[in-house]
């Protein structure tokens, strides 16, 4: 009789240390270890592969630069909706469009949702956003007068993309993500103003947003992988390095004086929604010379680059989203 009660002993006891490790598993400095373990048991991949794959469709002459009303941006529309629809990213409104006048054009922004695990946090949204239009022709250079907008902002786009997807399959966040590309940033953040109003409106419960900006290039090895704009606006940087677990967004004094808060689609967000919003980035003005140019092609983007950022990203995003209570907050400035 005492052979059951050792065995049952012996199971209580594992159990405990089982117990115990996840909990020590949850500290920060072991985030990014579970990462790479969730990615392992879920088979979710953000490779170089899948985002050249992408951009060379979004960056390619077929899209004639994607300028706002075009028939290539059309197309860029109808791929990204194809992207979210193939990868269980549902639409927010009824279809995947939210749609705008601008002037005599026809604008729409690309809007999905991935909802979040948890019956109360998934009330809250954090927004990932990016805009998928570009300037159509520019100046012609031997012969070539397509911009193609590789990195502006094909990269921003691809990496809003492929942290829906991953959050689509891995389903570890809380909260809901809102998954915002935009058209018309070109003609004065006009596609962001649009459904930042919206949502105000419709009373959007929304917590904070980051906006990806021409991320397809690296920075020098001796300063921070990226850098955010209104770095002194919010805490999102440190909490966001924190649950990363290494410093992936840094300050960058150009940014400031740059007035780039101002100046990229996270901007209507905060204005209208008053809450934190950043557009993050990888280009500082020294690190890739064809800004607006027809240059800035597929082939120029880094795309181990791209993809270790979205990878370095994942936790930081991930730990922000299942946190207790509303970490980010705007400071006084």
């Amino acid at each position: 009789m005492k052979k059951p009660l050792v065995i049952i002993l012996i199971v209580f006891l594992i159990a405990c240390s089982s117990s115990r490790k996840v909990v020590e598993d949850k500290s920060g400095d072991d985030k990014s270890k579970q990462l790479v373990e969730k990615v392992k048991q879920n088979n979710i991949t953000i490779s170089a592969d899948d985002i050249k794959l992408s951009m060379e469709y979004l960056a390619s002459d077929e899209l004639k630069g994607r300028e706002t009303g075009s028939e290539g941006i059309e197309k860029a529309a109808v791929f990204i909706e194809k992207y979210f629809k193939s990868n269980s990213i549902k639409p927010y409104f009824e279809t995947y469009r939210d749609s705008f006048k601008l002037n005599d054009l026809d604008g729409y922004n690309i809007v999905g949702i991935v909802e979040g695990n948890d019956p109360k946090l998934k009330s809250e949204y954090i927004i990932l956003g990016g805009h998928y239009d570009h300037i159509g022709n520019g100046r012609a250079v031997e012969g070539d007068s397509i911009a193609n907008g590789a990195n502006d902002d094909a990269s921003g786009t691809i990496a809003a993309m492929e942290f829906a997807r991953y959050f689509a399959q891995s389903k570890t966040n809380k909260r809901s993500i809102l998954v915002t590309l935009y058209d018309a940033e070109e003609k004065g953040l006009k596609g962001s103003a649009h459904l930042a109003e919206r949502l105000k409106n419709e009373g959007f419960n929304a917590y904070t947003m980051i906006n990806f900006e021409m991320i397809g290039v690296p920075r020098a090895a001796d300063v921070p992988m990226a850098y955010m704009s209104g770095y002194n606006r919010s805490n999102f940087a440190p909490i966001l390095n924190k649950y990363a677990g290494e410093e992936v967004v840094g300050f960058f004094p150009k940014a400031k004086e740059f007035q780039l808060f101002f100046r990229s689609d996270n901007f209507p967000f905060y204005k209208q929604l008053n809450m934190p919003a950043h557009a993050i980035s990888t280009f500082d003005f020294t690190n890739y010379d064809y800004y607006h140019h027809v240059d800035d092609e597929a082939d120029q983007m880094d795309y181990q680059h791209m993809a270790n950022f979205i990878n370095k990203m994942i936790p930081g995003l991930e730990g922000m989203m299942n946190a207790p209570t509303k970490e980010v907050l705007l400071n006084d400035e």
